[in-house]
């Protein structure tokens, strides 16, 4: 069992966080991204599947690109971010088993059904996507996952070299701005949403 984390450390990655909607100034690199990736990628997923892909949008360009896919206010939100992230989610995930899930024969139980593979790929990668958010905030980022974009063109924008690869949710990425940041919407206590059975 791990070690308990201390109330500082739960205040950076759930308590005291929010969702960024500006930020400052401070660049987020390619080294950055890795370094998120890099601990994001222990976060557990069902027989190992990680059907998570990424594209780290750090160039004016590629958030351009981006941007032009977004509704309402995100569109802004993405083109003055330090960076964007598209998180994918790959419905052939199972081509991957044998290395990564290599004791059993995995691939097998996805071969030839596809409505598993895309049920399946949702819930992981939606998983992997929130390691993503905890993963940037316990690096000392601040995240603004967003889902009003046209899905189908970006994935024409995005993945056309790899259909198999659908766009999930995208999220902008750098050291949040204080100014931009909403009240906090309520978090209801443990007896409203819970049960013990």
């Amino acid at each position: 069992m791990g070690e308990k984390l201390a109330d500082a450390a739960l205040d950076t990655i759930f308590r005291a966080a929010r969702t960024a909607n500006g930020y400052t100034d401070a660049p987020f690199t390619a080294a950055d991204a890795e370094a998120v990736w890099e601990l994001m990628k222990f976060g557990p997923t069902s027989a190992n599947q990680m059907p998570a892909r990424l594209v780290w949008c750090l160039s004016t360009d590629a958030k351009d690109r981006l941007a032009a896919h977004a509704s309402g206010t995100n569109a802004p939100k993405i083109r003055a971010a330090p960076a964007a992230v598209i998180i994918g989610m790959d419905e052939n995930f199972h081509e991957f088993l044998p290395e990564l899930f290599p004791h059993a024969d995995a691939k097998s139980w996805f071969e030839g059904n596809l409505p598993l593979r895309q049920t399946s790929a949702m819930r992981n990668a939606s998983l992997q996507g929130a390691y993503f958010i905890v993963a940037a905030r316990a690096l000392g980022w601040d995240v603004g996952p967003m889902s009003g974009f046209n899905n189908a063109t970006v994935d024409a924008e995005f993945f056309a070299g790899t259909p198999s690869v659908k766009s999930n949710f995208i999220a902008t990425i750098g050291i949040g701005d204080p100014s931009t940041i909403f009240p906090r919407s309520p978090r209801p206590p443990f007896a409203k949403f819970n049960q013990i059975a």
